[in-house]
């Protein structure tokens, strides 16, 4: 498929408290909020966080019938690959932005990283290790 490998990516998710998830993912990983919108009269309230000059971004959504819920596994991941020691201020401050520190379901990731659970269940993981890396262990 033409252009696959430089598409844009959007990374969906529902949420229980997207004040909650936004402290966490803004707040506590420093990323920036891109654009929220506020339900009216039936419709999902959202909240998009990026970087602007990444080709990725996170979307939260909020079901306005409460009927959907998240429902992560342990291990469903967002991994960031920070290709150097991950900052314990970093770590710090996602545990006070609502993270939890947890081991990952796969011992992979506590050996090249730290998991932290954001207040939806989901699991990101800040890896040491380089994303070439990576890529390079993956078609090896």
């Amino acid at each position: 498929m033409p252009g696959l490998g430089t598409a844009s990516l959007r990374l969906a998710r529902p949420s229980r408290d997207l004040a909650a998830a936004g402290r966490f993912w803004r707040d506590g990983l420093g990323l920036r909020e891109l654009h929220r919108h506020t339900s009216e009269a039936g419709e999902h309230s959202l909240l998009m966080l990026g970087l602007p000059d990444a080709t990725w971004h996170l979307e939260l959504t909020l079901d306005p019938t409460g009927a959907l819920h998240p429902t992560p596994t342990p291990d469903d991941l967002l991994v960031l690959y920070l290709a150097g020691p991950v900052p314990d201020d970093l770590v710090a401050r996602l545990e006070c932005c609502g993270g939890t520190r947890v081991p990952a379901h796969n011992p992979y990731w506590d050996e090249w990283g730290v998991t932290v659970e954001d207040p939806d269940g989901y699991r990101l993981v800040l890896s040491t290790r380089d994303w070439n890396n990576a890529r390079a262990l993956a078609t090896s």
